[in-house]
């Protein structure tokens, strides 16, 4: 995967450049190393981007549903006002207004409800997806720590 290259390339302009005197700091071509992370971020799986758009559509979704909740509701209260000519009619239609003011309700907690659900869901495949990256760095690592022992130790025996 190139973005593992990209990281041993910041690695190796690391460890290779210049150190500050009686200091742990070091010089770094801050244009080179910019370069190189505009380079990974164009590179990062999809799924962050998909991340983002999820995260986006779930706030627009639930402003939607609220509003949708509110048209209702307000739909209600016009139709309630419309039906006040006699005592029955404005009960049942207080009975409507509490009726769909429910529903509406019920509709926004479940549009909210799926939303959330489907984020989780985005969230933890993404999650699962940084966990293994994370894994194949460390193996990665690992491998590379390896060989730099093995060259020690040739180094050692070539003495």
């Amino acid at each position: 995967m190139e973005i593992f290259t990209l990281l041993e390339t910041i690695e190796e302009l690391l460890e290779n450049s210049k150190g500050l005197p009686f200091s742990n700091k070091c010089m770094v071509d801050k244009d080179e190393i910019l370069d190189i992370v505009r380079e990974i971020r164009l590179k990062l799986p999809d799924e962050l981007k998909q991340a983002k758009w999820v995260k986006e559509e779930r706030t627009r979704i639930i402003e939607e549903a609220k509003k949708e909740g509110e048209d209702i509701v307000k739909e209600a209260e016009n139709r309630i006002i419309a039906m006040i000519d006699e005592h029955e009619i404005t009960r049942k239609a207080y009975d409507e207004k509490q009726r769909i003011i429910e529903g509406a309700n019920e509709m926004a907690r479940e549009m909210s409800e799926g939303t959330k659900e489907y984020a989780d869901n985005i969230l933890s495949d993404i999650e699962q997806a940084m966990i293994n990256l994370k894994d194949n760095i460390s193996a990665a690592q690992t491998s590379i720590d390896n060989a730099v022992e093995t060259l020690k130790n040739n180094r050692k025996e070539l003495k």
